[in-house]
């Protein structure tokens, strides 16, 4: 081995000392981003995930025990948070289905050729640390063909469904979008 390739050999384990120090120092943080995630664990440890009701005026009964049990699931897998019943909860998290319809998107001679179902949740998150409550609406459309009714679309569409709902909601509540 020559002298040059020794200091290279030295440069780049500095750069890796180095990364790996300020990787660590970003790690030890009590604030932190993972996944687009910044919750403050130093305060927020703690998470109470009410059912998610259906109150719109169609209801489909497999979306509100599907989208519950999907987010808790995503909290509880993308967050250090522990789910708890307690009312003490740090994040208290409870909400409804408000809309679920279904409207005309494309017309051809006529004819409906697509549709589009709309799903919508307002959410309330109550957060006890800093006694504060906020409440939001998350809504996503979805497009299918007009030749199908709804509930061969809902059935076609449902996996979808719950996914981008749980998606928005999750982030909404923990990312700073």
């Amino acid at each position: 081995m020559n002298i040059k390739d020794h200091y290279k050999k030295q440069n780049n384990l500095k750069k890796i000392g180095l990364m790996l120090f300020f990787v660590s120092l970003l790690c030890s943080c009590g604030i932190y981003s993972f996944k687009d995630v910044s919750i403050d664990y130093s305060k927020i440890k703690t998470i109470k995930i009410g059912f998610i009701e259906n109150k719109a005026r169609y209801v489909n009964p497999q979306l509100s025990p599907r989208v519950t049990d999907k987010l808790q699931q995503k909290i509880v897998s993308q967050t250090k948070l522990v789910r708890t019943n307690n009312d003490d909860a740090h994040l208290q998290i409870s909400g409804y289905i408000s809309d679920y319809s279904v409207s005309t998107t494309a017309i051809s001679s006529t004819q409906a050729t697509g549709n589009r179902l709309t799903v919508s949740v307002h959410l309330i998150v109550k957060n006890t640390v800093e006694n504060k409550n906020d409440e939001f609406d998350v809504s996503r459309n979805f497009d299918f063909s007009a030749n199908l009714s709804l509930q061969q679309a809902e059935v076609q569409l449902q996996d979808e469904i719950v996914r981008n709902i749980t998606d928005e909601i999750f982030n909404r509540l923990f990312s700073n979008w």
